[in-house]
């Protein structure tokens, strides 16, 4: 991708509180929150999406679930990045699937690749998306990585991403780094912290937070139930003319800011 500008948006976990709870679902807040991406200005070019967009059990609850959150997420016109979260596997922490994961293909995972990754025509649930200066002044790349469908393949993939150098590295995450040791690629945080990196985009935890320490935001409050008094919203990501990046977060209903925060290309000041 070319663009003119480094603008983007986060969205965080959606799903219902319950399992196989597809009446519970949060349509009303996911479709606000596209909504008000869409009408931000100037326009949000793609959004990056942290993962657990169902709580099912059955193959018909997935389908229905998923159908929920892309009607909502259709209010919305430019692209969206989504990652892979727990509940695109069994729902466990701990879940590991596909073809070479402990869980295998379970109809979680399938239809997770076929409705949310196919329009962006991408196969595998790790995937890295480039965006380039039109003036050639600056590039970004965004790894989205699948924790819950981790293999020696993709490990090797993430060295080979990261080690490919531009201005700002994004890497999205479904667990954060308070739960990568519950899963199976705990050894991406490794890999993550021995490349230059801007930003982890992370979920997972119903809440909202940014952490300097660790260069991470946590962009959970999209529907899911919440687990802190944060309200629901979304995060826009903006580069400035200085080259610093500047993360806003808003409150879904009233566009009330609750954090923001700016940071160097190398991920300091936060």
């Amino acid at each position: 991708m070319t663009s003119n500008a480094l603008r983007f948006g986060i969205v965080g976990d959606t799903r219902p509180p319950n399992p196989g709870d597809t009446a519970g679902y949060p349509t009303a807040i996911i479709t606000k929150i596209y909504q008000d991406i869409e009408a931000e200005t100037p326009a949000v070019p793609f959004v990056v999406s942290t993962g657990d967009y169902m709580f099912a059990d059955t193959a018909s609850q997935v389908s229905a679930q998923l159908a929920l959150y892309m009607t909502a997420r259709n209010h919305y016109s430019g692209i969206q990045y989504p990652a892979l979260g727990n509940h695109e596997c069994t729902g466990a922490t701990a879940s590991n699937c596909g073809p070479h994961g402990t869980d295998g293909m379970t109809a979680n995972y399938t239809s997770f690749l076929s409705t949310m990754l196919g329009p962006i025509n991408e196969t595998l649930p790790y995937y890295t998306e480039n965006v380039v200066a039109a003036d050639n002044s600056w590039t970004a790349k965004f790894v989205v990585t699948a924790c819950n469908a981790w293999d020696t393949t993709q490990a090797s993939w993430l060295t080979s991403e990261l080690a490919k150098p531009t201005t700002y590295t994004f890497v999205v995450r479904h667990e954060g780094t308070n739960a990568v040791t519950q899963t199976s690629c705990s050894q991406s945080q490794t890999i993550i912290d021995a490349h230059p990196l801007t930003l982890l985009i992370v979920g997972h935890t119903h809440t909202y937070s940014h952490y300097s320490n660790t260069k991470e935001i946590v962009m959970g409050i999209g529907g899911a139930p919440l687990t802190s008094g944060t309200d629901y919203g979304y995060s826009l990501v903006n580069r400035n003319a200085s080259g610093t990046i500047t993360v806003t977060t808003y409150n879904y209903q009233t566009h009330a800011v609750i954090d923001t925060f700016t940071i160097t290309a190398s991920g300091a000041g936060a």
